[in-house]
């Protein structure tokens, strides 16, 4: 079977995100949020998902890049009539006293050799591709009205041409620039050219403001370049992907909404942030998290809408096809219902850096005592509960050492918290959690096999308690740490440097394909205990299952190293970003700071 990867890029500017196909066509759009329904879903049917393409007559080839250290994508198409590039960007600058976001897409065609002729196709989709846009001509635009919708393209190719589908010779500069709800009221030309100088220098002063060792740089500028627009910044909400329903494997059911904010995944994503220097987006996502807090429920959802919804009732769109033909499509995520209780402990651990880092001014927190004791009194309520575990298994529970492990880790930093603010009280209260919390995870340690498993009274190893080790609850340089490695190790890893999950059955059977996030953390893990060489190495195998683009999946297939699941997936350049510095600090390698 021939090697699998996804043929778009992604740009986007914090309130959208699209998907770019070599084919030139605008393969995803969602507006007017990242979790509404698309404009553009060619992704998952060609022929319900609308078209926004801009191709030649006859062959051609293409290839993308993009423009260094930006968000801002290139498609060059060659073709016998000439070679012409489309540059694709989604504006983002600042401008009286705030960011620049709208929800514009702009389209900047060029010649670069020969007369090309070139057709542009514009049929945007309402309703998840239930019925296509009306369009109406104006002088110099089209306006699409219908479901509630209202864009505008505004573009200085002929309205005859657009509306007749017809070529022309690209003879010069066009530029189409597509409008939600409010229509530009502006040059054209003048306009788009200025917004592209100026996203161009946003993104790349955003860059030389990013703290990034000198290790594998190219592939952590784009992991982060790749984190920084998944995070929807009108709430501070950071997105796992920004589709939905691209299957884990083909044929496997395992098609899941991707366009909310997991909780569980909180730690990690402001870890890699925390190590890049980026504090404004990691203070947004506190706000996100303090807004959720402050609804006053039980618990915590293992994950949430953009806007902290609660409700993300999953429903199954059967009018659509599905990606390559793989159904069902879903909207919405069950998992919403879901017990995880690693989640208190993420939360505490993720605000540890207010405390300890003096960047951050944590006298100004007048509420830090609520906040420990909050979070404290979540984990004691769920502490010697059985969950469904970091993967959401959908029909059973289990004491699960991943859970456990991280209300111990957010116990071990509620107590260092408490300390720093002279609260002794709440101090011996974390110990005394901390503790309840070690024993759980002790209750999963296997002698006989020095191994921790998955949970109490099973025999299955997960990818998971890899995080023992990084989260510092096993000695990294212990032998007991390296004992545990080498189990997983033995079990979970493929010989092509990939890495399972697990691999018993769950409530859609065995997996088929490997989770990347866990060959990243394998990574982090070998560094940890000291084996900086063999981390090099698994890291530098690694990169081989990105994209044309450097973008990486959910899951890859170990066979042919094919990429599956929703893309690109945020947590894997997270994974990728805290290998890289992980490996970077035992090697010492120059950290190059924000100018």
């Amino acid at each position: 079977m021939e090697r699998h990867t996804y043929q778009t890029g992604i740009i986007g500017n914090c309130a959208y995100l699209a998907h770019v196909n070599l084919n030139t066509n605008i393969d995803w759009l969602c507006w007017p949020r990242m979790d509404s329904s698309f404009i553009f879903g060619a992704m998952l049917d060609p022929g319900k998902g609308g078209e926004f393409s801009i191709l030649p007559s006859g062959d051609y080839t293409s290839k993308q890049y993009y423009l260094e250290n930006t968000n801002i994508l290139c498609t060059e198409i060659t073709s016998e009539s000439g070679r012409y590039r489309i540059t694709d960007f989604a504006p983002r600058f600042y401008q009286y006293e705030r960011y620049f976001k709208p929800l514009m897409l702009i389209r900047k065609v060029e010649a670069l050799e020969g007369n090309p002729r070139v057709r542009v196709k514009c049929q945007p989709v309402c309703d998840y591709g239930s019925g296509f846009l009306k369009a109406q001509r104006g002088s110099n635009h089209i306006e699409f009205l219908g479901c509630e919708e209202s864009l505008r393209l505004t573009t200085n190719i002929p309205m005859s041409y657009l509306f007749e589908g017809e070529h022309f010779v690209l003879n010069e500069d066009k530029y189409l620039l597509l409008s939600y709800g409010n229509p530009l009221e502006a040059p054209l030309n003048s306009t788009a050219e200025r917004f592209l100088r100026e996203t161009t220098v946003y993104w790349r002063t955003w860059i030389k403001h990013s703290n990034i060792a000198d290790f594998y740089q190219p592939a952590v500028i784009r992991s982060a370049l790749t984190l920084k627009i998944h995070q929807y910044e009108d709430t501070g909400a950071i997105i796992a992907a920004s589709t939905t329903s691209l299957p884990e494997y083909p044929g496997s059911g395992r098609n899941w909404d991707y366009r909310y904010c997991w909780l569980r995944d909180t730690f990690y994503v402001i870890t890699a942030l925390n190590h890049i220097g980026h504090f404004e987006e990691m203070e947004k996502y506190f706000s996100y998290v303090a807004d959720i807090s402050f609804s006053g429920d039980y618990r915590y959802q293992p994950l949430y809408g953009i806007t902290g919804k609660k409700n993300l009732v999953e429903q199954i769109l059967p009018h659509l096809n599905g990606y390559l033909g793989n159904q069902p499509v879903r909207i919405g995520n069950q998992a919403y219902e879901h017990i995880q209780n690693d989640i208190y402990g993420q939360v505490l651990i993720s605000m540890l850096p207010l405390y300890t880092d003096h960047r951050f001014v944590f006298s100004e927190r007048k509420d830090s005592t609520w906040w420990i004791e909050y979070l404290l009194s979540k984990i004691e309520h769920t502490i010697d509960e059985k969950d469904a575990g970091i993967w959401e298994f959908r029909n059973f529970a289990n004491i699960h050492c991943y859970s456990n492990l991280f209300q111990w880790a957010g116990c071990s930093a509620a107590e260092k918290m408490a300390r720093t603010i002279g609260n002794e009280q709440l101090a011996e209260k974390a110990v005394a959690l901390k503790n309840r919390a070690a024993a759980h995870i002790e209750s999963c340690y296997d002698p006989v096999r020095k191994v921790y498993t998955n949970a109490a009274g099973s025999q299955h190893l997960d990818a998971s308690t890899l995080q023992l080790i990084m989260m510092n609850y096993l000695d990294p340089a212990s032998e007991k740490a390296r004992d545990h490695l080498a189990a997983l190790e033995k079990e979970l890893k493929t010989p092509q440097g990939l890495f399972y999950r697990y691999l018993h059955s769950d409530d859609f059977g065995k997996p088929k394909t490997t989770f990347l996030v866990c060959a990243f953390w394998y990574v982090e893990a070998l560094a940890c205990v000291g084996r900086v060489d063999d981390a090099v190495r698994e890291f530098q195998n690694l990169l081989q299952y990105a994209n044309h683009l450097m973008l990486f999946s959910e899951d890859v297939d170990e066979e042919n190293g094919s990429q599956w699941g929703n893309f690109p997936q945020a947590y894997s350049h997270v994974g990728l970003m805290n290998a890289a510095y992980r490996i970077a600090m035992k090697r010492d390698v120059p950290i190059f700071l924000s100018k």
